[in-house]
């Protein structure tokens, strides 16, 4: 039987609207440090290389991530990573009302994304103590599709923000945002699973904790290959919005405006991938959803050098956003639905870890390479790496409709 409706779900009700007000906050700093690195230096290198250090900052938080979400309470835990990036991100404008600092944000983003790591983890172990199982992908599309539609907005008035009052007063906004994300999340009650298997687990955080989850990975097929060619998509597509933001504002040569007119485009991609997602895998399933899905990104990317319309390079990013979120979707929701909730922040933290183990070369040879040889080959090359490994991808068992109903053991 299908539980009652989310929308009568005080818990994740007040969940959701914190955290898509925290994700429109979000989305100014997804715009205004970009551009704040391109004012201060003028180099697509040094945003990469930011970038680059964010991602290492996510695969070294990642070895414990999932264990600190499997032994603390949760809910104290997401307080904590939003207070955390309340006070990183509000150093940012009080340090340049002084002096601009550019080497100061190598050391602020890379904490914060760790504590983004940290909160990215726990709050998808959290979702199934808010949601009963069945609604779980439905649960996930609905936080997504507002989340974009959060994203929507800021990246435009971002885009303002930066070209009036720099864009130190856009990331300004971030930090209230996570602060109000924080608070409301204090309301916030986290149900309680019936443990399956074996809920033992050792008394402290240790590299073996990123073992466990590897081995449920490895023992479930399906698993086991998303995270795998995943390791090779976030090499290819991770440096990619530093690319928009540099193709678009340094050599198409639009103002900061544009520029956060064409990312707040490609968010509304996310929004049509929440709201066909789950009736898309019930019809097609699990494996034409996802290979279907990064083959559509693959053709995006490939185009978005080859055109100097800055409309059309909003529609490919678009189209780029949606096929990552209908993939991205349903990755999350299936490892939600076959990993036990003892094992749930492990088993989510080795595979973020992993598959993003080559994000931060890839951001660095992304963008060393748009700087070298251009926009139109990198993105090229990336965009037919990516369908290449679609195409792998219907020789593997992600291409089964139903990869939720496999029996694995649980380690």
């Amino acid at each position: 039987m299908v539980s009652a409706s989310l929308w009568r779900d005080r818990d994740f009700t007040l969940f959701w609207v914190v955290q898509t007000l925290s994700v429109a906050g979000d989305s100014f700093s997804y715009v205004a440090i970009p551009l704040l690195v391109l004012r201060g230096t003028g180099s697509v290198s040094q945003m990469g290389l930011l970038t680059g250090l964010a991602g290492a900052a996510t695969i070294l938080t990642g070895v414990f991530a999932g264990a600190l979400a499997d032994r603390v309470d949760r809910r104290l835990l997401l307080i904590f990573c939003d207070v955390s990036r309340a006070l990183l991100f509000a150093l940012i404008p009080i340090v340049w009302l002084v002096s601009p600092q550019i080497w100061l944000l190598y050391v602020i983003v890379p904490l914060a994304a760790g504590f983004a790591m940290i909160f990215r983890v726990t709050y998808v172990a959290a979702l199934p103590n808010l949601v009963d199982p069945e609604r779980i992908t439905e649960a996930n599309a609905r936080l997504s599709a507002t989340y974009a539609a959060a994203a929507v907005g800021g990246p435009v008035l971002a885009g303002i923000l930066s070209g009036l009052y720099g864009p130190t007063a856009a990331i300004a906004i971030d930090a209230v945002t996570f602060t109000v994300s924080a608070i409301g999340l204090c309301f916030v009650r986290l149900r309680v699973r019936t443990p399956v298997g074996d809920p033992r687990q050792p008394d402290g955080p240790s590299w073996r904790d990123l073992v466990v989850g590897v081995r449920f990975l490895w023992r479930h097929p399906v698993l086991r290959a998303l995270t795998m060619l995943l390791w090779f998509l976030t090499f290819l597509t991770l440096g990619l919005t530093d690319i928009i933001v540099y193709y678009v504002g340094h050599e198409l040569r639009r103002p900061d405006t544009t520029v956060g007119y064409v990312l707040a485009t490609a968010a509304a991609g996310t929004i049509v991938a929440a709201l066909v997602v789950a009736p898309a895998r019930r019809t097609w399933g699990f494996g034409t959803c996802w290979i279907g899905s990064y083959a559509l990104c693959g053709l995006a990317i490939a185009g978005i050098g080859m055109t100097r319309s800055v409309p059309v390079v909003a529609a490919l990013a678009t189209t780029v956003v949606f096929g990552i979120g209908v993939a991205g979707i349903c990755s999350m929701s299936l490892r939600q639905e076959v990993t036990p909730d003892h094992l749930l922040g492990r088993v989510t933290s080795s595979f973020w870890t992993i598959h993003s183990a080559l994000g931060p070369v890839g951001a660095a040879v992304l963008t060393g390479s748009a700087a070298t040889y251009g926009v139109p080959a990198t993105t090229l090359v990336a965009g037919v790496a990516c369908m290449l490994v679609a195409v792998v991808g219907t020789l593997t068992p992600i291409r089964q409709a139903r990869p939720e109903r496999l029996a694995v053991e649980v380690p």
